[in-house]
């Protein structure tokens, strides 16, 4: 079958699969009177009312009310000034930021940060294991705490006792705790215990990514073939300048779009860019990852593109299990991606911008002779 050969079979291809991206990023609001294991961000509006939330990999937002529990995994837990959850909240390798008013318990864990406004106000007792921890705003219960820092704020007001493990903790004078401050230093272990109950396994996630990725991969590959072939041979070139414009592209476009954020005309496109960033970060990483593949391929004789995305993916999805290593691997290979990418791109540009010869518009012929011989020259 030769499909991917035709440009009308690239197309539906793209259009076939560009649906499933967007779904396994999709923000929207919430739908039903319960929601699980949604992926992407789950919004309660003001006006809305749902009997419970599981999310796992995104947002859970409340601005409503919740008469049950919010569970949420490997993402984000926000319940706004004037949100109601009149359950408890379990949040599992993510960050919790309350605002509003929780009638239950609120537990936590996975070292991200929890955070307990001024207008928060909290029914039950609070465990948590995280990297950082503030509260500056009502517990009627018991604080069990285990963080790498821990904040009281001046509006903290814990009716219970408020047990603690942490490298660094500051207590403002005006804060309240009726039942004591106690430093103990065992009680990491057992903070973690309480939200073993709501855990994700992290081949899970790891699947889930792994997928995501192969899909973004098979729409580039079938759509940009040239320009991937040419990501993946400038990284193994040239890897040294791939690296170098990777990172200072990731300094100097974060740079760019807050200048622009500065005036109010360039709020709306410093968030299209960002937008547009968040893409290409993510494009960087899956083009880092089926070069370093191809490269891998291309010591053993092997060129075939999507077998090295193949490799490529699930070879880094592999490594990210191995501690430091992985990580430190897939940060270079994310790097040589975006590099690259930000090359390509900006070659496709002077191309498009140079189209001239002598002052006339250059022809198809010279356009394609020129492409024929940059081809030559790379093989």
């Amino acid at each position: 079958m030769t499909c991917f050969i035709t440009a009308e079979c690239r197309t539906i291809i793209v259009l076939t699969l560009v649906p499933v991206l967007v779904l396994s990023l999709r923000v929207g609001t919430v739908a039903g009177q319960s929601v699980e294991g949604a992926f992407g961000m789950i919004v309660v509006e003001e006006d809305e009312t749902y009997d419970r939330i599981e999310g796992v990999g995104g947002s859970i937002v409340v601005y409503g009310t919740v008469t049950g529990d919010v569970s949420g995994a490997a993402g984000n837990i926000h319940v706004a000034e004037g949100g109601t959850v009149e359950g408890s909240i379990a949040g599992a390798a993510g960050n919790i930021n309350i605002n509003g008013d929780i009638r239950g318990d609120v537990s936590g864990g996975g070292g991200g940060y929890v955070e307990v406004g001024e207008t928060a106000q909290i029914g039950g007792d609070v465990a948590v294991g995280s990297g950082y921890l503030s509260v500056d705003g009502a517990i009627d219960g018991n604080v069990n705490a285990g963080a790498e820092t821990i904040v009281l704020g001046p509006n903290a007001n814990i009716g219970g006792e408020f047990r603690y493990d942490a490298e660094s903790f500051t207590e403002d004078p005006n804060a309240t705790v009726a039942g004591g401050v106690v430093h103990e230093p065992d009680i990491g272990g057992t903070v973690g215990d309480v939200v073993d109950v709501f855990t994700v396994p992290p081949w899970i996630t790891t699947i889930y990514g792994l997928i995501a990725n192969l899909l973004l991969g098979i729409v580039l590959l079938a759509a940009f073939p040239s320009f991937s072939s040419g990501v993946a041979t400038r990284v193994a070139d040239d890897p040294l300048v791939s690296g170098g414009v990777g990172i200072l592209s990731m300094i100097a476009i974060p740079i760019l779009l807050v200048l622009v954020a500065i005036t109010i005309v360039g709020i709306p496109l410093a968030i299209a860019g960002g937008f547009g960033f968040a893409i290409a970060i993510w494009i960087g990483v899956v083009y880092g990852q089926y070069a370093i593949g191809t490269w891998v391929l291309g010591l053993a004789g092997v060129g075939n593109r999507w077998l090295a995305l193949m490799v490529g993916l699930v070879g880094f999805a592999i490594l990210s299990a191995i501690p430091f290593l992985g990580r430190l691997l897939e940060l270079i290979a994310f790097l040589l991606g975006v590099g690259a990418l930000a090359l390509g791109l900006h070659k496709g540009y002077r191309t498009r911008h140079s189209g001239r010869v002598g002052g006339r518009q250059t022809t198809l012929e010279e356009v394609a002779s020129d492409a024929s011989t940059e081809q030559e020259e790379q093989s």
